[in-house]
């Protein structure tokens, strides 16, 4: 099994159509056995997903993601855990032990603008209450 998240300073980036690194785990018997930090060359989230698969990622974690890029990690047979933020390391340790806090029905559909607040997908640190992806 390999896992990526979305990564940036060691935490789950809030936007995969942004993020310009994944940090990748290899798990073998349910242990992490080796990590490393790839650089995305900002890709967009197509491009993203054949990344991902090149990569023979099978799992993705992250913030927000907009309804194209679910479907293209579909289309390349990778699970989603969307909407979660943190630290990726204990995000990673949470899914692996089957308690991971996900959105099953994360959804960023802005694209571009920010509400306005600076709000970024997956995250409400601003108070913007219903503008959350």
């Amino acid at each position: 099994m390999k896992i990526a998240v979305t990564y940036e300073n060691g935490n789950v980036f809030p936007h995969f159509g942004h993020t310009e690194q994944f940090k990748v785990y290899d798990i073998e018997d349910g242990k992490v056995t080796g990590t490393q930090v790839v650089e995305t060359k900002g890709s967009g989230h197509g491009a993203l997903a054949g990344m991902l698969s090149a990569l023979e990622v099978d799992t993705l974690i992250c913030g927000g993601i907009g309804a194209g890029a679910q479907n293209a990690l579909a289309e390349e047979g990778i699970r989603l855990y969307g909407g979660v933020s943190g630290n990726t390391d204990e995000a990673v340790d949470a899914l692996l032990a089957g308690k991971l806090a996900f959105d099953p029905d994360v959804h960023c559909d802005h694209h571009g603008h920010n509400h306005g607040c600076g709000h970024h997908c997956g995250e409400d640190k601003h108070g913007c209450g219903g503008n959350r992806c």
